[in-house]
């Protein structure tokens, strides 16, 4: 084992939102690996004291980003912040040589991940998109009954999601076609690989003070093997029935169906906007954060949805406003 094995590897977190807290459990809960700073930018009204934030998660306040990337003690930074300076603090952190988790959104647009991905090759880094869902182990095990051919020919996949998010939270994300539906993006292309082609819908539904961003949305896809796709997101309402859709993930075959479902664990206690506590999201993030630190960074593996599949991911979710906006089918 070298010198650099024996050493902990040492990450830092640009943005300490929300999010922050998952990976940082995730991190606790990694041998030989450690947080070693932080930096959010003043002025954030979501973290108002960055310096207790940094007490709280026992770590170094950094006075910049910049600084942060100038560190050589640091190994890698995870990006955290809004989807508009991904692409800036990102590209800044890879020229510093260090490796990058870029949370989803993971650009605004598609020229900014081409430029992530480019810069990544570019300096000999790692830039993983934060596709946390495919980490999880029932994710990879509804995959290999897939790719085992236990299914048979895919025929449909269906992914949902109905949690309410009141104003006060709706007016610090994007629309929901951004913020949620990147996550049913890169599940339909994982499972089905890519589509050909796309029709969307989007409304506002309640909301008094948020209404220019949709938050209510579907998307329908044909893949090149012929099977279909439906992707919907909803912070419109919740979903309280029997067999609910908060979070629901089902793939049809010819042979055999597996599906995946928030619901299948849940606390009775109310989680920031969530009606109840869906355990299982934040083992996602974790699962996501360790293969990170442990299969890519560690031991050399590729990430299971690569920047190439961010690229494509951002493709679609273009082309469903470009159907909304225009009403019609869009050929990718």
């Amino acid at each position: 084992m070298t010198k650099r094995q024996l050493e902990p590897l040492r990450v830092g977190f640009f943005g300490a939102g929300d999010i922050s807290k998952l990976h940082l459990e995730a991190i606790r809960r990694s041998p030989g690996v450690e947080l070693a700073g932080l930096w959010n930018r003043a002025g954030c009204h979501i973290v108002p004291d960055p310096l207790a934030k940094a007490d709280e998660y026992g770590c170094k306040l950094y006075e910049s980003a910049e600084a942060m990337a100038k560190d050589p003690s640091i190994s890698a930074i995870y990006v955290l912040t809004n989807m508009e300076s991904h692409c800036d603090l990102a590209r800044m952190a890879m020229a510093a040589g260090k490796h990058v988790y870029v949370e989803k959104p993971v650009g605004a647009t598609v020229a900014e991940i081409e430029n992530m991905a480019v810069d990544a090759k570019r300096y000999g880094v790692v830039c993983m998109p934060g596709h946390n869902y495919l980490y999880e182990a029932d994710m990879q095990r509804m995959k290999l009954l897939l790719d085992e051919g236990k299914l048979g020919k895919p025929v449909q996949l269906e992914v949902h999601y109905n949690i309410y998010h009141p104003d006060s939270v709706r007016e610090r994300l994007p629309g929901i076609i951004r913020q949620i539906l990147t996550h049913h993006a890169y599940i339909a292309l994982y499972f089905l690989g890519t589509p050909v082609s796309l029709t969307a819908m989007s409304s506002v539904v309640g909301g008094e003070h948020v209404q220019d961003r949709e938050n209510l949305a579907m998307v329908m896809m044909k893949h090149e093997r012929g099977a279909l796709s439906m992707l919907q997101a909803s912070f419109a309402a919740d979903d309280h029935t029997s067999d609910p859709w908060s979070f629901h993930i089902k793939l049809l075959g010819t042979e055999g169906a597996v599906r995946y479902s928030h619901n299948d664990w849940v606390r009775n206690e109310k989680h920031i906007v969530h009606s109840h506590t869906y355990c299982a999201y934040p083992f996602t993030i974790e699962a996501a954060s360790k293969y990170f630190v442990r299969e890519v960074l560690s031991e050399g593996k590729a990430p299971l949805s690569t920047m190439a599949d961010a690229l494509v991911c951002q493709k679609i979710l273009e082309a469903a406003e470009l159907a909304i906006r225009e009403e019609r089918h869009v050929r990718l």
